[in-house]
């Protein structure tokens, strides 16, 4: 069902996220979905998961990383490789989530997570309480719309290069908050 979800997502036409959608993509009733997932919250979180699965998101490097610099570069390389996986989907979903409350919360707690797994990150170096401005400006360089203006509409800018761009940014932030 999950598999098929991302696919249908993917598709043309879609115009919002709906369990009736998702069924019929997945060739099973509705109450079937209802069953696995509880509600469409229960879908969409499962699906998260999964589209991150499915594109190997991984933030261990980041927090096995020597030093500070060199974590940031894997956090910010983690988040452009499973956004460049999943472009069309969370392209579609980030749309759909202006007429959508529910997808829209889902989404920004999504985003919240990102926010404190920057902020972890940052702390286990030392840098107990990381600016408030470098946090905003790192959350936001790592996001998926960042990717996505960077990495070019056509997908022109190969997605490290990406990666590259977005963490010496964040450097220079980090850099300019310490006073360096």
């Amino acid at each position: 069902m999950l598999s098929a979800a991302r696919e249908h997502l993917a598709g043309d036409g879609v115009t919002r996220v709906s369990v009736d959608a998702v069924a019929k993509a997945a060739d099973v009733s509705r109450q079937t979905v209802y069953n696995v997932f509880g509600s469409k919250t229960g879908l969409l979180e499962a699906l998260f998961d999964s589209l991150a699965e499915h594109a190997g998101l991984s933030l261990e490097p980041a927090f096995t990383a020597n030093d500070v610099d060199e974590a940031l570069a894997e956090f910010c390389g983690a988040f452009c490789g499973f956004w460049a996986a999943e472009r069309p989907v969370l392209r579609r979903l980030r749309g759909l989530a202006v007429m959508d409350d529910d997808l829209d919360r889902l989404l920004r707690e999504r985003d919240d997570m990102r926010r404190a797994g920057l902020s972890a990150l940052l702390s286990r170096f030392g840098e107990e309480a990381p600016a408030e401005e470098l946090l905003d400006v790192a959350w936001q360089l790592t996001s998926f719309e960042s990717f996505d203006l960077l990495a070019g509409r056509d997908g022109g800018r190969d997605t490290e290069e990406v990666a590259r761009v977005i963490a010496r940014a964040v450097a220079s932030v980090r850099a300019e908050a310490r006073g360096a």
